[in-house]
């Protein structure tokens, strides 16, 4: 009898403490904690979820999201080096636990989608590539395992949509270290059906799901309009935590909504509870730059000031170039664009950029340049009006020339009047197709957004294709992976 009691007692223990994966209240508190940058917080929830539920094996799921936000934000090459290790541990340790959970898989990947993201930031693309697909492989066995569970077509949503996306000359490569597959069809069914499962059932993910989805639509798809509706219709509209701060300022930048970006951005909390986003900053300072406003440079300095990370430091001092000559001090200007050069890193394409317009020693037609950033903040008729002012024949310089063309163009379209901003367009592509600016790719990208949205298929065909064809030295890689997303969506 007491053998049988101890047996009993034994295996109820195992049961009792056998690790376990559950998203449980402490869990969710937690992670909410987490995507919205309170740390502190959020790991006071998780030391409290390691005295109540030790076996839940959700804890490290909860514990990489934090040194993926880290090591995103911060961009610090010691805090990726001093975290990497726990990569490996985290993933040994969910591989203890129940197998036959739809989180065994699930976890594994999404600690390796984690991982795939902090390596981008420093330029590793071969990890970042095999990490994409040993998550990958993941999530499609589970997919076949758990069809019905929701989390997995989130990220697989996601992978799907981007990998459509990929130029066939990026594709081969990848193809030689990767199983990649899938289209943006596809993508975007799965996560609209995790978006309607959200919407009729209690899901922990839903805020990122969301985060997701308006992102696909925004890059892959070309539909901006569709990802501020996404934004608006989320529970996101009302919060002024950082993060949720930079995905809605950052559709309403994208989508000419620019003073819309300056009041969520300004509004946002900025509580010391908050993990430091310094990269607002830089976005505040970005979209007051737009539209010409005298106190940009404020939140430009405060973001060379404050942020020790590698990106977007030429790209800052590049704008406090651009500020300068709108304020008609040139010699500020060269001044700035000589810290481009000496500060910072060029592995992003605005910095690529930043750099080659330094190196180049050519200067901005101050015109033209407020018409860029009017433009770019959506301020279309102030746009044209400082055109207007002048002509492509008054510029300068060849490139002067292209880039008057070219945003006439832009700012024709945008005012749909897309007869005239056809032609500018091919007017830019004839002048530029050779030059090493981007100017000429664009036009040829928009041309073929245009013949999509009027319904002219094979013509839209042609103009993607040709900016494919066209094989500039900056922004080649983003302008190219957009009109592979055109043509996917045009299959």
């Amino acid at each position: 009898m007491r053998i049988a009691i101890i047996l009993i007692a034994t295996l109820w223990a195992n049961v009792l403490w056998a690790n376990f994966f559950e998203y449980s209240p402490t869990a969710r508190q937690a992670y909410n904690q987490i995507v919205e940058l309170r740390f502190q917080e959020a790991r006071a929830s998780i030391a409290q979820l390691k005295l109540q539920e030790p076996s839940n094996l959700i804890i490290h799921h909860l514990e990489d999201y934090i040194d993926f936000f880290t090591i995103y934000l911060n961009e610090n090459q010691s805090d990726y080096n001093r975290l990497y290790p726990n990569k490996e541990r985290r993933l040994n340790a969910i591989r203890n636990g129940d197998n036959k959970s739809p989180y065994y898989l699930y976890l594994q990947a999404d600690i390796r989608l984690h991982w795939a993201l902090a390596s981008l930031k420093f330029g590793d693309y071969y990890s970042t590539l095999t990490e994409i697909n040993k998550a990958f492989k993941l999530l499609e066995r589970n997919a076949n395992k758990y069809p019905n569970f929701i989390a997995n077509q989130k990220d697989l949503g996601m992978l799907h949509a981007m990998v459509s996306t990929i130029p066939d000359n990026y594709k081969r490569i990848i193809s030689w270290v990767t199983s990649l597959e899938g289209t943006f069809e596809q993508g975007q069914r799965e996560l609209e059906a995790v978006i309607r499962y959200a919407k009729r059932n209690d899901f922990v993910f839903e805020d990122e799901t969301y985060i997701l989805y308006a992102y696909v639509m925004l890059y892959f798809g070309n539909e901006g309009e569709q990802a501020w509706s996404i934004m608006q219709n989320s529970s996101l509209r009302q919060k002024k935590d950082p993060m949720s701060a930079f995905v809605r300022a950052t559709v309403a930048m994208k989508t000419g909504r620019n003073d819309q970006a300056i009041q969520i951005l300004k509004t946002r909390s900025q509580h010391k509870q908050y993990f430091p986003y310094s990269y607002l900053d830089f976005m505040l300072g970005q979209a007051k730059l737009r539209r010409l406003d005298n106190d940009a440079s404020v939140y430009l300095n405060k973001y060379i000031q404050d942020f020790k990370g590698r990106n977007y430091i030429k790209e800052c001092y590049r704008h406090l170039a651009w500020f300068s000559l709108v304020q008609g001090q040139p010699d500020s200007y060269r001044l700035y664009m000589q810290k481009v050069q000496r500060y910072g890193y060029d592995f992003m394409d605005n910095d690529k950029s930043a750099l080659k317009e330094a190196n180049s020693k050519e200067q901005p037609h101050p015109t033209v340049l407020k018409a860029r950033l009017l433009f770019d903040g959506g301020y279309y008729q102030r746009a044209y009006a400082e055109l207007q002012a002048t002509s492509a024949s008054a510029m300068p310089s060849e490139k002067a020339k292209l880039e008057y063309t070219y945003f006439l163009g832009r700012i024709t379209h945008k005012l749909q009047d897309y007869g005239a901003a056809l032609v500018h367009y091919q007017q830019t592509i004839n002048l530029g197709r050779n030059a090493s600016w981007y100017f000429a790719c664009r036009a040829a990208l928009e041309q073929g957004v245009i013949y999509e949205l009027q319904g002219k298929r094979d013509a839209a065909r042609k103009a993607f294709n040709e900016c494919l064809s066209i094989r500039p030295s900056e922004h080649r890689f983003g302008l190219h992976q957009k009109a592979k997303a055109g043509l996917s969506r045009l299959r």
